[in-house]
């Protein structure tokens, strides 16, 4: 299993966001993510860049580690023909380095440009789309596409990497893995479930990387560790079929208005205990999944995070899954 950093652009202000990954790279992380909202999930999070901005920007302050959106939507905010210009220009600044994780999207994101929000079925419909006009601007010839969602008039990519830009699927259930396993590189999925694996590979996955994502609340203080888990991460506990519905922020925070940092705690490992961690990680090892991108909770506590990453956490999960 190969381990990566999260750059979490919803609680963490640009420059460190760069500044962090740098350090990641030096604390030994295999890989790394970084998020494509428009809005935090909480107020309290206070921050959404723009993700594709700090990609320009760590491609050039980093030398090795590869980098991923977890994940993109190209459904409406962004048309899927710019979203093949955006990572096939990432692939050329980060030598190779780039891989373009998509998703069906959030309305909190996406209901910003004022089209309305599909259903799921819809949603997905318009991913298959996206997903096929991207990858076939990735072979650099010139493109025209009429589908039931998406028009394309004769474009064409200038500048392509060496070699096409690998695409990722995020998955939640069964028909988006089928679509993962039909058309992308790799699957995404932040639950430890075995049957988006097995679904992925019996569509045509078998064989291809399978990213995962932890949350953890790192801290030699167990009650602050917690605490920093309710107050930034109680919006996660809905699930996502709420998770992709709601707006705004505002009503994440009416959503999670009862819940209590023991309901956080059961979705977010919290405290000092390094078993704890093997432990949590060990549900996607079983599960089949060959990446896991690990979120650290607190813009605050990167620094101290890295460190004891570099120190303990990386050594003892690369001697239990490496």
């Amino acid at each position: 299993m190969e381990f990566g950093y999260t750059m979490l652009c919803e609680q963490t202000p640009p420059k460190q966001l760069v500044a962090d990954l740098v350090t990641a790279e030096a604390a030994g992380y295999d890989f790394s993510v970084i998020s494509d909202h428009y809005f935090p999930w909480l107020e309290e999070q206070g921050h959404s860049a723009y993700a594709w901005s700090v990609l320009g920007a760590a491609a050039q302050a980093t030398e090795r580690i590869p980098l991923m959106t977890f994940v993109t939507c190209p459904i409406m905010r962004y048309h899927p023909a710019v979203v093949a210009q955006k990572a096939a220009t990432m692939g050329v600044l980060s030598d190779g380095r780039f891989s373009l994780g998509l998703g069906a999207g959030e309305n909190l994101n996406e209901h910003v440009v004022g089209h309305g929000w599909p259903s799921a079925d819809l949603r997905h419909e318009m991913l298959a789309e996206a997903v096929e006009i991207i990858g076939t601007l990735f072979e650099g010839d010139y493109v025209n596409y009429h589908g039931v969602h998406f028009d394309v008039d004769s474009a064409k990519l200038y500048d392509l990497p060496d070699r096409p830009v690998p695409i990722a699927i995020a998955a939640g259930g069964k028909r988006a893995a089928t679509l993962a396993g039909e058309f992308a590189d790799a699957i995404v999925a932040t639950e430890p479930r075995a049957d988006i694996v097995e679904e992925f590979d019996e569509t045509g996955g078998a064989g291809k990387p399978r990213y995962g994502q932890l949350v953890i609340s790192y801290d030699t203080d167990a009650a602050a560790a917690r605490e920093r888990a309710h107050r930034l991460w109680r919006w996660g506990t809905g699930g996502w079929k709420v998770m992709s519905e709601l707006p705004g922020p505002r009503n994440f925070a009416a959503h999670a208005e009862h819940v209590r940092p023991e309901d956080v705690a059961e979705l977010v490992t919290c405290g000092p205990d390094l078993d704890a961690y093997v432990e949590a990680v060990g549900a996607y090892a079983e599960a089949g999944f060959t990446h896991l991108a690990i979120v650290q909770v607190g813009a605050d506590r990167q620094k101290e995070f890295l460190t004891w990453s570099q120190a303990e956490l990386l050594p003892a999960l690369r001697r239990r899954f490496g």
